[in-house]
């Protein structure tokens, strides 16, 4: 009996950190891998490397000529502009499309529930291609509504099969980019204040290899819509700390409420708690936060298990 064909993945992005742990994965389950991107990076042995301005339609339809993928696995799509693009080129080349999303596109919600996907239906949330999406500064502080203008685009009618994976806070790795564990270890080896909210609410986070590992579950799936991605449990910016302390000699977390003004990375105003049952529903069972907390900052810290 003849074997069946590997599955034919195509990541978009896919440089760095998650994206990196994807490709990884993908490559370890059989699947045969193509990795979109400007080439800031070569990808690992085994990977067709295809480069293209993902904002370039004619750029991108050039690089990828005729080929044809199972699933496609968007790690950069930010704006409606993107997904538009992605949704015309993509039409017709691939079974099912799985975007990258966010946490922040519940920014507009408050709860001391966790919030369930249907609290943002795609196919409600308005699109206006015409905000000016192209400007750094304008997107940095748009993230969460071009995020959701993303998803609405991908989710406009019939005939393109879509998921969008809305990934909660990630910790964890040694190339963690993002310098917000290090901001506390800062803070509490110096003996800084660290500003939070009068009203401090906690959030769920994942953690970098298990939303790496979900990822590449979710491509061999079927399913289409919203799906949360997060571990079980919230985690306060007091317990986060105190993982993080565990790592300073004699390091003690002191805390400056504040009623305006910035506060440190990981403290909300508002509840920024995702419900994971869908995708426990769907088969995939997510760990409990405090789990891997410890090992996560260990990593990003550079102190290893």
């Amino acid at each position: 009996m003849a074997m069946e064909k590997a599955p034919n993945v195509l990541v978009i992005g896919g440089n760095r950190y998650v994206g990196k742990r994807l490709i990884t994965r993908l490559l370890a389950e059989g699947h045969r891998v193509t990795v979109l991107n400007r080439g800031s990076a070569p990808p690992p042995a085994g990977v067709e490397h295809l480069r293209a301005d993902r904002d370039d339609e004619r750029s991108l339809t050039g690089a990828l000529g005729p080929r044809v993928f199972d699933v496609v696995v968007d790690q950069v799509c930010y704006t409606p502009r993107q997904a538009a693009i992605a949704r015309r080129v993509f039409t017709g080349r691939t079974r099912r499309y799985v975007m990258t999303s966010t946490v922040e596109v519940y920014e507009y919600e408050d709860s001391a529930a966790l919030v369930r996907e249907e609290a943002v239906d795609p196919s409600t949330v308005p699109v206006d291609a015409g905000l000016p999406w192209d400007d750094p500064a304008f997107l940095e502080a748009q993230y969460g509504e071009g995020k959701r203008q993303a998803e609405a685009v991908l989710a406009a009618g019939p005939g393109f099969a879509s998921t969008v994976v809305r990934v909660a806070h990630v910790l964890g790795g040694d190339d963690d980019f993002t310098g917000r564990l290090a901001h506390y270890a800062e803070r509490i080896r110096t003996g800084e204040p660290i500003a939070v909210p009068t009203v401090n609410r906690p959030a769920t986070y994942v953690y970098v290899e298990e939303i790496a590992r979900f990822l590449a579950w979710a491509a061999g799936q079927d399913f289409t819509g919203p799906v949360n991605a997060a571990s079980s449990g919230t985690l306060s910016t007091e317990e986060l700390c105190a993982a993080v302390a565990a790592h300073v000699p004699g390091g003690r977390a002191e805390f400056r409420p504040v009623e305006v003004g910035e506060v440190s990375p990981f403290s909300f105003r508002r509840f920024y708690g995702m419900d994971n049952g869908r995708a426990a529903r769907l088969g995939f069972t997510f760990s409990g936060a405090r789990q891997w907390l410890p090992r996560a900052v260990a990593e990003t810290l550079g102190k290893g298990d």
